[in-house]
């Protein structure tokens, strides 16, 4: 199969499961973490969820909208990103229908503070956004634009990184890539106050470019034999989004990166998914393929060098999507596994929210898939305060583990402990199609659910186009 239809092939699935970077939610400071840590050796005490739902709310206009990341704001309200391609309704300034940058900020109840949107003339969308120690917020995903709010594009999607202050007013914004598809899916602030971006791009459109140190120096590595049209890409940039290196990682094909955190060492660990054969160190950076799609992590040190890289799943198709420190060294990796074998045990369907959690060595400790017979899948993962873990997806299932399903695709949402137990779940949806990618515990032991809705039934109060922004907010 040549490239360009490998690249079609993998696109139609990430369409079929709509994809989206929601990955965990970083931390707001360092100092988060660092609690976490000090604390890490107490035994988490189990807790009794009883959250309900207190109110599901859409934004939106007739057009295609949609929340992929969200973060609580000092305040106490809630700051969502994501992409708008509406001119009416709940966006405003905005006068053509590419898709744009939108960030939505909300009062604890619901009310609108401010909307604000960010691109060019061409389409850009958001997948991530961060709080930062300054009180501002970075936000990350695509760029095919070289006007407007974009300084530049070097071909059909760039990375590109926005930096905004608490009010949504733009301080900074940095675009990065070459003449192929580059899309920035994660970012974290790292320990020294500057930022870490993960995603993925077309090494074979950049003539050995994305292996280097600064933005003036020659590539480290331009041998690009071994590599195909997507490697993780990894970018360090200092406060001021300068950057200060790059690396890629990856092999012969199709490999994503969808998520990142720090390590405690001050390293990272990126996680997504790689198709590419396994090989010598001199052919592939992948040491092991199980299956046509297989979760992939990779631990970088500091300075970007490689330190180990690992694969997990079976012999089909299987995709992470977000990861979260439990706060010992080890992880927790959430996507969906269509596989029934080799690492996937107790398979339920077509395809199931996959959970592994790994230690800093990345040995799988142990793997659990939840779902039913249809295609379940898992988005966004965040740590609780009480050392559990919110996580959220969706859902065609209403059999096996899951006990309903009001439409095409329904909202996922549970709880586990560090072992796996289900402490939690809800299931919201309407007649039509529902997905969520962000998932957040508020201060106030709220949840907070967003992603996109075509529904106006059922558990969904209105739709306003297309497809909507929608925020579930739980209360205990």
């Amino acid at each position: 199969m040549n490239n360009s239809l490998k690249f079609i092939f993998y696109h139609s699935i990430l369409l079929l499961a709509l994809i989206a970077s929601c990955t965990s939610d970083d931390t707001k400071d360092i100092n988060e973490d660092t609690e976490e840590n000090t604390n890490e050796d107490e035994e988490v005490t189990e807790t009794t969820f009883n959250q309900t739902i207190e109110w599901i709310k859409t934004f939106g206009g007739t057009n295609e909208d949609s929340a992929l990341s969200v973060v609580e704001a000092t305040d106490g309200g809630y700051v969502l990103a994501g992409y708008t391609q509406s001119t009416d309704g709940d966006l405003t300034g905005k006068t053509a229908t590419d898709s744009d940058f939108w960030v939505l900020k909300l009062t604890k109840d619901g009310a609108i503070s401010w909307s604000k949107t960010y691109g060019g003339t061409g389409d850009e969308r958001a997948e991530k956004i961060i709080a930062t120690k300054d009180g501002g917020y970075i936000v990350v995903g695509y760029n095919r634009s070289s006007d407007g709010d974009v300084s530049q594009n070097e071909g059909l999607q760039d990375y590109w990184v926005i930096k905004i202050n608490a009010s949504g007013e733009l301080q900074w914004e940095k675009s990065f890539g070459f003449g192929g598809i580059d899309r920035a899916f994660s970012v974290i602030q790292t320990e020294d106050n500057g930022y870490f971006v993960t995603g993925f791009f077309d090494v074979s459109l950049s003539n050995g470019g994305g292996n280097d140190d600064g933005p003036s120096s020659a590539s480290k590595n331009k041998n690009t034999q071994k590599h195909g049209v997507g490697e993780f890409w990894g970018i360090k940039l200092n406060e001021a989004g300068e950057t200060e290196w790059r690396r890629y990682f990856g092999g012969n094909d199709n490999d994503r990166s969808y998520d990142v955190v720090q390590t405690k060492d001050g390293g990272f660990l990126m996680i997504g998914s790689s198709e590419s054969e396994s090989g010598s160190a001199d052919v592939s950076d992948i040491s092991v393929n199980l299956g046509s799609y297989d979760y992939w992590a990779v631990k970088i040190d500091a300075q970007g060098n490689l330190v180990w890289e690992k694969t997990y799943g079976g012999t089909e198709i299987d995709v992470a999507y977000g990861i979260a420190a439990v706060g010992d060294g080890t992880y927790i990796i959430v996507g969906d596994a269509r596989s029934a074998d080799v690492n996937v045990s107790n398979a339920k369907g077509n395809a199931d929210l996959w959970i592994i959690r790994i230690d800093d060595n990345g040995n799988m400790l142990w793997e659990k898939a939840i779902g039913g017979t249809q295609f379940d899948t898992g988005r966004g993962i965040h740590k609780t305060k009480n050392g559990h873990f919110i996580i959220t997806g969706n859902s065609r299932s209403n059999d096996v583990d899951l006990d309903k399903n009001n439409g095409q695709s329904d909202i996922l949402s549970i709880v586990i402990n560090d072992k796996g137990d289900v402490l939690w779940k809800s299931i919201v949806g309407g007649g039509q199609a529902e997905f969520a990618t962000g998932c957040i515990e508020t201060t106030d032991k709220k949840f907070v659910i967003v992603g996109n809705s075509e529904s106006d039934d059922l558990d969904i109060p209105e739709n306003k186009g297309s497809k909507d922004l929608i925020l579930i907010k739980y209360k205990e």
